[in-house]
């Protein structure tokens, strides 16, 4: 991070809520003390998972990668996310935070989410929008470059960085994949974020933040920003 865009992050988006923090929120609006909560790709130490501790009866994670931590507090299953193991309707809410722009199979995945939510559970998701300028470089970029540039630009470890898919994450892509899978769309917004990938040049952070906030400001233009928050739920006849 350089000292002028660090400088721009405070001036620009000192007080903005980042879309993480919407995405906490939201899953926290609809969990109850005793619901059964599943985070899907929770990570190597499930961080985000382990937020909301309290606030569940039974906190599980679900990832395919190999787990840093032996933990006693929460459940961890090595997995993946078309075939989770889990029995039909045994999860009330399901959580996915920057997951769903890595599923090879969405209709697959839709599917087995439809079947472990109880009736009326929720499945909530935070995901990379396809028509952001990030997502159309990344499409652009071969996967296997992808940790290179992902761990310089952002400082993330290159293990931690994943092939990308991009087949759900349009709000039309959602709205198909949820009819298929007998879901309701409760909630699709886009959400909108400071420039994080230009944080190490201050010129260019400079320009990108000029470009978000035009594209957050139009409403012809909403289809750009960076995020896709979803709200689904399981029927609950």
């Amino acid at each position: 991070m350089s000292r002028l865009s660090e400088a721009l992050l405070q001036r620009f988006y000192g007080t903005a809520e980042h879309p993480y923090e919407t995405f906490e929120r939201e899953v926290r609006a609809q969990l109850r003390g005793s619901a059964v909560l599943l985070d899907i790709g929770c990570g190597r130490e499930a961080p985000l998972l382990r937020q909301f501790k309290g606030s569940a009866r039974r906190l599980i994670g679900i990832d395919l990668v190999e787990f840093a931590i032996d933990a006693t507090d929460i459940e961890l299953v090595r997995g993946d996310l078309c075939n989770t193991g889990l029995p039909a309707a045994s999860v009330d809410v399901v959580m996915a935070r920057s997951v769903m722009e890595h599923v090879a199979d969405p209709a697959a995945a839709y599917r087995e989410i439809a079947r472990i939510l109880s009736p009326g559970g929720k499945f909530i998701f935070l995901t990379a929008n396809i028509w952001d300028y990030a997502s159309l470089i990344a499409m652009a970029v071969p996967n296997r470059l992808h940790p290179w540039i992902v761990a310089r630009a952002e400082g993330r470890a290159e293990n931690d960085v994943f092939p990308t898919a991009y087949k759900t994450n349009s709000k039309r892509a959602v709205r198909g994949f949820a009819e298929a899978a007998n879901l309701k769309v409760e909630r699709l917004d886009y959400l909108s974020q400071y420039p994080n990938y230009f944080m190490f040049n201050g010129l260019l952070f400079l320009l990108a933040t000029g470009y978000e906030k035009t594209v957050s400001r139009i409403p012809a233009l909403a289809f750009l920003q960076g995020w896709i928050l979803a709200t689904l739920s399981r029927p609950k006849q």
